[in-house]
């Protein structure tokens, strides 16, 4: 059998003819590479469904907690929250004269606020806006090394991540920071959602991707004022009776999917009416039944309730580890499946209760 290793800016055909020329093959060989190579040619890079999916970062992820950085006040109170990452804003939450002294506080908080163990994330302005150049520049060039991450919200394709990475890379390279920035994305756009497959491989910077409720709603033109959870509206009748289904479902499942391809951690956004305990905890149950990591918190009270729900309950750890137990025991008795309670056991149930457990042991980390 002989490999073919191609050059990176080669495509498979040329590639291939090329090494087909050097190492004179057979005719019937090269009818055979030739066939094989016009199937892969339709393939993107690292499409091959043998390949195994690359893990997501493992650091804790389950609640992000949002604070405008136009309000120094409270990032003492933030470092010192429950939230596993803190998402100083320079966005949404920031008006448009206070944006550079927004900068200029987060900037002087990387370098005065103790944040312990945090995952420090800054959100900058979005890239149809003329802040989001200085935004990088002044964070990365006078900012701290204490900053980890970049958060661009309503990415539209990969070329959005790609000019920040860009940037991102060459400040790096010209200040000679040590710590490799890495970057979040927030779909939050048609064309986000559309796109969200290329988005989610664009970049090997890129470690986490949130589903922004409120503008994803108004880009989609979706009648509704609410930020998540169950809308008024969006029910079905069955004998007389209302079932509210859930608007955000399939939105949420392809970025968990296209998340889980690329090794990057899907992370559901916020849930706006800060009151409704309840609401944040629905929604938050279903996205973690998902395979989502965690929440956005856009008020302290809402850091509780995220962790709570994304943390394994020691039920759930203790079930999963007596299946792994009883599929060792199916496994040194030459049986590929058992019996568990009553419901049958097999490799991919080893492979579920596996995440539970790597969650909680990333937890008491």
């Amino acid at each position: 059998m002989q490999v073919f290793f191609l050059p990176r800016d080669s495509s498979p055909r040329s590639g291939l003819d090329s090494a087909i020329a050097k190492q004179g093959l057979h005719a019937d060989a090269q009818d055979y590479i030739s066939t094989a190579t016009k199937l892969v040619t339709y393939l993107p890079r690292g499409a091959m469904s043998f390949r195994v999916q690359p893990p997501a970062p493992a650091r804790p992820n389950r609640c992000q907690l949002f604070g405008p950085g136009s309000r120094p006040a409270i990032f003492e109170k933030m470092a010192k929250s429950a939230a596993d990452v803190i998402n100083l804003d320079l966005e949404d939450s920031v008006a448009p004269d206070d944006k550079a002294q927004a900068r200029r506080n987060i900037i002087a908080a990387s370098h005065d606020i103790d944040w312990g163990n945090k995952y420090l994330s800054v959100r900058i302005n979005g890239l149809d806006t003329p802040y989001w150049y200085r935004d990088v520049v002044e964070l990365l060039e006078e900012g701290s090394e204490r900053i980890d991450q970049i958060m661009i919200p309503k990415v539209g394709c990969a070329a959005d991540v790609y000019a920040v990475d860009a940037l991102v890379t060459a400040i790096e390279a010209a200040k000679g920071r040590k710590k490799r920035i890495s970057l979040e994305v927030i779909i939050e756009t048609a064309a986000g959602i559309a796109h969200v497959e290329e988005i989610a491989a664009s970049s090997p910077r890129l470690q986490a991707m949130s589903l922004g409720a409120a503008d994803f709603a108004a880009s989609m033109g979706m009648a509704t004022t609410g930020i998540g959870g169950t809308q008024e509206n969006y029910y079905m009748i069955r004998e007389g009776a209302k079932y509210w289904s859930d608007p955000w479902h399939w939105a949420q499942t392809a970025i968990v999917a296209a998340c889980r391809t690329h090794g990057i951690l899907p992370v559901d956004g916020p849930f706006g009416d800060f009151s409704d305990d309840e609401g944040f905890r629905a929604q938050a149950l279903r996205s973690a039944t998902l395979g989502m990591v965690g929440k956005w918190a856009i008020h302290p009270k809402q850091v509780a309730l995220a962790n709570e729900v994304f943390t394994p309950s020691e039920a759930a750890v203790t079930e999963a580890r007596e299946i792994l137990a009883a599929m060792e025991k199916a496994k040194a008795e030459g049986a590929g499946a058992t019996v568990y309670k009553g419901r049958l056991v097999d490799i991919a149930s080893i492979r579920q209760a596996e995440v539970i457990v790597r969650q909680a042991e990333m937890m008491k980390a």
